[in-house]
């Protein structure tokens, strides 16, 4: 239900399951992680995650949940297949965008947030919905909700499973943008602009600071190979041509 496009240095990966609004079976999960692992051996310099027709993604597929019940064994596979196929998306060394138009639900929220930043178009609705089947969130994924919005913000979003629209989303924090007229274009040339290895060690950098990190041995030997390096060569003397 993955689709991966790789075009001028971006790797698309469209949610292809339109007719169930892109809600994602047991088996997706393990076909993501594989999408996701194709992506991270390749020369993308950015990933865009986004849904086919009217929904970014509605959730999980809630028809695998009968087969499920009074199943632990089943239950636990199931979460830790969408444990991994999430984690490696958050581990993706390339800048990563939920380009979120239309239903975003449940493990849709999930995730859009395990992406570096979510864009909300005009239709984007948010919900954090597990309440109203019963179950829980996972942890990681409600640690990753509390960072983005704080802890009240995510009682409200977990407690009252109500949707909010792209704009409230944007003011909150849940998404760093609101396009109401589409279009990501503009943000991922800004990207495709800079230098591949440069976003991949400023990327790790946001991640360590994110989990409280002040100083690394191992950026400051990044920091130290990418100034000595034929990029800052390049990239300087196409600044002093054009000046």
């Amino acid at each position: 239900m993955f689709r991966l496009v790789h075009d001028r240095g971006i790797a698309r990966l469209t949610l292809d399951r339109p007719d169930a609004r892109n809600a994602i079976p047991k088996a997706g999960w393990t076909e993501l992680a594989d999408r996701l692992a194709e992506t991270a051996t390749s020369d993308a310099q950015l990933l865009i995650l986004e849904g086919a027709g009217t929904a970014f993604c509605a959730g999980a597929d809630l028809g695998d949940f009968p087969a499920m019940q009074r199943n632990p064994p089943a239950c636990a596979d199931f979460r830790s297949a969408m444990r991994a196929a999430l984690d490696a998306l958050r581990d993706l060394p390339i800048p990563t965008i939920a380009h979120v138009d239309g239903a975003c639900y449940g493990a849709g929220v999930a995730l859009a947030i395990a992406c570096d930043l979510r864009v909300a178009d005009r239709g984007a609705r948010f919900a954090t919905t597990p309440a109203k089947i019963g179950v829980g969130y996972p942890q990681e994924d409600v640690h990753r909700l509390v960072a983005l919005v704080g802890p009240g913000r995510a009682a409200r979003l977990l407690f009252t499973a109500q949707s909010l629209d792209g704009a409230e989303a944007a003011e909150i924090g849940l998404a760093e943008y609101y396009e109401p007229d589409g279009g990501i274009e503009g943000l991922a040339e800004a990207i495709l602009g800079n230098a591949r290895e440069s976003l991949i060690e400023l990327k790790r950098a946001i991640r360590l600071a994110a989990e409280g990190c002040r100083s690394d041995p191992g950026q400051d030997l990044r920091f130290d190979a990418l100034l000595g390096g034929e990029e800052v060569a390049q990239r300087l003397e196409a600044l002093r041509r054009s000046g």
